[in-house]
């Protein structure tokens, strides 16, 4: 497994990162015991970087992540990265929460689900706009210097917020949704991060399941899938997009790889992206994703992956408020 130093935090960690969204109930059933047989596959095959957040589940992701690596930390924690976000209470009056009240019961919560004395990159999860950026970058870093976490990140910010970040306490690390049905970030905020040595980890390079190959226009999810509720997975919008992945698993079968790994490779290939967070409930899938991370695109296969998309539909995806 390829490794990669993650911007300003200066951690070394795998390029793909295994993420647990999938663990925390908001993708219907799966098996925990199939679930924490991938965590294990991961590690074998080299993953040491592990991402998970207070609001998949509201601990349940994060307990299965500490269950499954539990001896793994009591005997090599420095070995391991692992990363939680917090500052989220979906289906609550305020959903995006960064006041010290909520931050410190979550930094809280996440040490006792994950079983550990301090978690090594802590993440807010959306921008609070109710919540001064000085106010909430001065309490995390008052975690760090109590020792409960190591270093400081946040999720879905664009530059401005990042700059608001920036001028209390830098930000190390930045998690963003990226694919290539959803390529705003390359306008903003990603300019912003390169330019200042921000590490990126993006997550859903799979586009939630669309560029897995293994979804037809007739595929329907379950009730407790948020996939069942979101406009990018019905319809029209959903038939298109498809067609083009269709082109996309032609192009890739000539390179002799699936789909799914074109997708996180290209993600990987683009500039300021240093990790790809993928999930998966089973060791099979794990594994194929992780090949991805050996796989190099040329300036000329890049170019007519953007030709092969274009046309596609921008997909959004799910936020403290919602299903877009």
């Amino acid at each position: 497994m390829r490794t990669t130093t993650l911007g300003r935090s200066g951690l070394e960690v795998s390029r793909i990162a295994f993420g647990t969204w999938q663990l925390g109930g908001g993708w219907g059933s799966f098996d925990e015991d199939a679930a924490i047989a991938a965590i294990h596959h991961a590690r074998e095959l080299g993953v040491t970087f592990f991402d998970t957040a207070q609001a998949y589940g509201f601990g349940k992701s994060e307990a299965l992540l500490g269950k499954a690596l539990r001896e793994e930390l009591k005997r090599d924690r420095d070995n391991l990265v692992i990363a939680t976000k917090g500052g989220t209470n979906p289906r609550s009056e305020r959903p995006r929460d960064s006041r010290r009240e909520w931050l410190t019961q979550g930094v809280e919560d996440s040490l006792r689900f994950l079983d550990v004395d301090h978690i090594d990159l802590y993440q807010i999860h959306w921008p609070d706009p109710g919540t001064p950026a000085e106010e909430t970058a001065g309490l995390l870093q008052e975690f760090v210097d109590a020792g409960k976490i190591r270093h400081i990140g946040v999720s879905n910010y664009d530059a401005a917020a990042l700059a608001d970040f920036d001028k209390t306490r830098p930000v190390e690390t930045l998690q963003p949704p990226y694919h290539l049905f959803r390529r705003d970030l390359e306008i903003d905020p990603l300019p912003y991060a390169r330019e200042n040595g921000i590490g990126v980890l993006v997550y859903s390079p799979l586009g939630s399941g669309l560029l897995t190959g293994s979804l037809t226009p007739e595929t329907t999810f379950e009730k407790a899938d948020w996939r069942s509720q979101s406009s990018a997975f019905i319809g029209e919008t959903f038939r298109r997009n498809l067609a083009i992945v269709d082109k996309l698993k032609e192009f890739a079968a000539d390179k002799g790889i699936s789909v799914g790994q074109l997708a996180i490779a290209w993600t990987l290939a683009r500039p300021g992206v240093h990790v790809a967070i993928v999930g998966a409930r089973k060791a099979a899938n794990i594994e194929a994703s992780l090949a991805a991370a050996d796989v190099d695109l040329s300036a000329d296969e890049l170019a007519e992956i953007d030709r092969l998309t274009v046309g596609a539909v921008p997909v959004a995806g799910a936020s403290p408020e919602g299903i877009a």
